[in-house]
């Protein structure tokens, strides 16, 4: 029997949205991104003591909570870009930021909402859901530069390469897609989980830089996998 030739690699091809996968994708990148805008209120220090090179802050480490999920948003945004392309992907990062802006405009609308006179607990909702907008403020703007970047810069390398280069093309667009993120982000939220020096902000910059990358890259045999695994399943992306 003979064997079905193989794709041709050298052709560029993206899938269509209208499948469940997709609506898989979206669901759970609209989490990550509502999730970790409520996470990344707590500020993080790793390591006691101080240690400092002119105005920077070395030691310790400092971080947000969201560090803990968002880069996943990255890692969603690769294969959505990779499988579907850039119009799929704007569709995303928009319903991203209308799920992100919801849920900023309930915890401001509650909070503003008077209290049940045995309810103890409004100090402590004010002071974790409080900076919320400010966070999301943050979130939105870096995240709306970092994924449009990154989903730009994978689609674009994709119409050089087509099949090739995978993994060049999600280091690629994670890097340049995280620095901006990470920059302007830490910009706009870094009063909100109280840092105030110059020194210390360098820290958080750099720190969210090098641990959002490297959670992604130490994901990325799983999302090569992922994106494999999709391409295979999606009707019609090995037709055209």
């Amino acid at each position: 029997m003979s064997r079905a030739p193989s794709p041709n690699p050298d052709v560029v091809r993206f899938a269509s949205r209208g499948s469940s996968h997709f609506d898989v994708l979206l669901a759970l990148f609209c989490v990550v991104i509502v999730v970790s805008n409520v996470v990344a209120t707590k500020a993080i220090e790793f390591g006691s003591g101080s240690l400092t090179v002119g105005p920077v802050q070395v030691w310790p480490l400092v971080t947000d909570g969201g560090v803990v999920l968002f880069p996943l948003a990255y890692v969603l945004g690769d294969v959505i870009s990779e499988v579907y392309g850039l119009r799929a992907a704007r569709r995303a990062i928009l319903t991203g930021f209308a799920a992100a802006a919801l849920a900023a405009f309930a915890f401001f609308v509650v909070q503003l909402m008077p209290a049940a006179s045995w309810y103890e607990n409004q100090p402590a909702y004010e002071a974790v859901l409080g900076p919320v907008s400010q966070i999301v403020l943050a979130s939105l703007a870096g995240y709306l530069a970092g994924q449009f970047l990154n989903s730009w810069v994978l689609v674009r390398m994709k119409q050089r390469s087509a099949e090739h280069r995978l993994v060049a093309r999600l280091v690629g667009s994670t890097g340049v897609g995280e620095v901006a993120d990470t920059l302007i982000f830490c910009a706009i939220a870094a009063s909100a989980i109280g840092i105030t020096t110059f020194g210390t902000f360098l820290n958080y910059f750099v720190m969210g830089v090098v641990l959002k990358v490297g959670i992604e890259l130490a994901l990325m045999p799983v999302t090569v996998r992922v994106i494999a695994w999709l391409k295979r399943r999606e009707p019609g992306y090995f037709d055209r």
